[in-house]
């Protein structure tokens, strides 16, 4: 996967990467494909959010299953918020399941410990 990565906020990493054809499940405004930027940001101690918008766009949108829970029960241990980006950017970058012919848009639902390892 390439992808471009810079931070504009403190303790906020960004990515922009292509999606698949499923595309990245947002709660505002459901599927979004295309040339994307993916944002991570600690909430508080244990909590980032994950955000995605169209690369250039001024709309942020917040991605399915955001904000994630860090820490006990979660199976995600706090880590090096470029290590958890990684991670993140690398789960939405996977294709979804194909159901009927059609790729299913990926979200944060289920996000796993070895999600974007490797």
């Amino acid at each position: 996967m390439s992808s471009r990565e810079s931070k504009v906020h403190p303790n906020e990493t960004r990515s922009t990467v292509a999606s698949t054809t499923g595309g990245v499940m947002t709660e505002e405004v459901g599927a979004v494909t295309g040339e994307l930027e993916v944002a991570t940001r600690p909430l508080a101690a244990e909590n980032i959010t994950v955000t995605v918008r169209y690369a250039g766009a001024d709309e942020w949108y917040t991605v399915e299953g955001s904000p994630i829970e860090l820490g006990k029960g979660s199976g995600l241990p706090p880590s090096e918020p470029r290590e958890l980006h990684e991670r993140v950017v690398g789960h939405l970058t996977t294709p979804g399941k194909v159901v009927d012919g059609n790729e299913q848009a990926t979200s944060l639902l289920g996000l796993s410990p070895a999600d974007g390892d490797g």
